[in-house]
């Protein structure tokens, strides 16, 4: 890349040397550090803005030792000098910026991975696999989060998503989070976990500094109960985009019978929890996911359709699974998401007495 415009100045010294008098091809010469900035640091913009400087004297004395005293070929110069230094100045604000911008994505996806601890690959008797999908603008790092808990009898998971974008929606994700955490493994049902965690989200938001907020900021969720045994789901839905199930080639959107509000809003709405119950049996794969895939669009404006393009995959693999969906997801929307997206998949093992039971 330095060649160029090393090339361009020797380029324009040689054919103005050679050209005649009344044509002067040295104010071209400002375009050497020019594409220099576009790819280099201020050091090497700097050397390439001395050497154009260097350029212009040349072809003053060689066209006439005289000339480089000239009002023309010192305005040219002060020109130069002028241009290169602005050059410079823009390269040094850049690095810094760069170096801003650089440091704060990198205290963002921390602050992101401490909030989303990954999910082990085995949890009882399903086979997980989760992927965070950013957006990549800039820090604004979205709320999605999602965890999972063993109880005495199987697995609770939640996923969601919180209202808004940067680091108070990081806040709100880990106060729910923690929240889901303490107390999966010890409310008794579905129901007293969902009030305990919409009352905590309520209680949180309801802090001095947030009450501003109420009614304002609300997490969707979904909460799942899975049993190792029976191959039943129960769920309460909190106005989150609905499972899918994957049984033999065909996809199956889990439609909430009566959905809950978004949690947070408890304390308006006084919700009454219902627990939808679904089939989820071995070999099945369960696909969790935020509403950044059902948003995400194409060029054209049209939305990832996710059950038509998943339908027809067989491998019980969740690994695989969502690679596959990955790839085509960011195939849709050209390599890029307008929101940041979590899918997990999830596949149930036979687990021991499943036999027996039937």
């Amino acid at each position: 890349m330095v060649a160029i415009p090393i090339a361009l100045m020797v380029a324009v010294v040689v054919i103005d040397v050679l050209a005649p008098p009344h044509i002067h091809l040295g104010p071209l010469l400002v375009a050497a550090p020019a594409i220099t900035a576009s790819f280099a640091g201020p050091r090497l913009t700097g050397l390439i803005a001395v050497l154009a400087v260097a350029a212009q004297a040349i072809i003053a004395v060689l066209r006439d030792p005289d000339e480089l005293f000239s009002a023309n070929h010192q305005a040219q110069i002060a020109a130069l000098v002028l241009v290169g230094s602005s050059l410079v100045i823009f390269c040094v604000l850049r690095e810094r910026r760069a170096d801003e911008l650089s440091q704060v994505r990198y205290v963002s996806e921390t602050a992101q991975r401490v909030v989303l601890r990954p999910l082990p690959k085995q949890i009882g008797a399903l086979g997980v696999a989760s992927l965070y999908l950013a957006a990549e603008a800039e820090a604004q790092i979205g709320g999605d989060l999602y965890a999972a808990v063993r109880t005495g009898s199987g697995t609770r998971l939640i996923i969601g998503d919180v209202r808004g974008k940067g680091m108070t929606a990081v806040g709100d994700a880990a106060l729910l989070l923690g929240a889901f955490r303490a107390a999966a493994h010890r409310q008794a049902t579905l129901v007293e976990l969902v009030t305990y965690l919409d009352g905590s989200v309520c209680w949180g938001l309801a802090e001095p500094g947030e009450t501003d907020q109420t009614g304002e900021t609300f997490i969707t969720a979904a909460i799942l109960d899975i049993p190792d045994q029976g191959g039943v789901v129960h769920m309460i839905d909190c106005g989150h985009p609905p499972p899918v199930v994957l049984r033999n080639g065909r996809a199956t959107t889990i439609e909430a019978y009566q959905p809950a509000p978004p949690l947070g809003l408890g304390e308006l709405a006084r919700p009454r929890y219902q627990i939808d119950a679904f089939k989820f049996e071995a070999g099945d794969l369960l696909l969790l996911y935020t509403d950044g895939v059902l948003e995400a669009r194409d060029s054209t404006g049209v939305f990832y359709p996710l059950t038509e393009r998943i339908t027809g995959w067989t491998e019980s693999n969740p690994d695989a699974f969502l690679r596959h969906l990955r790839r085509d997801l960011l195939d849709h929307v050209g390599g890029r998401l307008g929101d940041d997206a979590v899918m997990i998949a999830i596949e149930r093992h036979p687990y021991p007495g499943d036999g027996e039971r039937d």
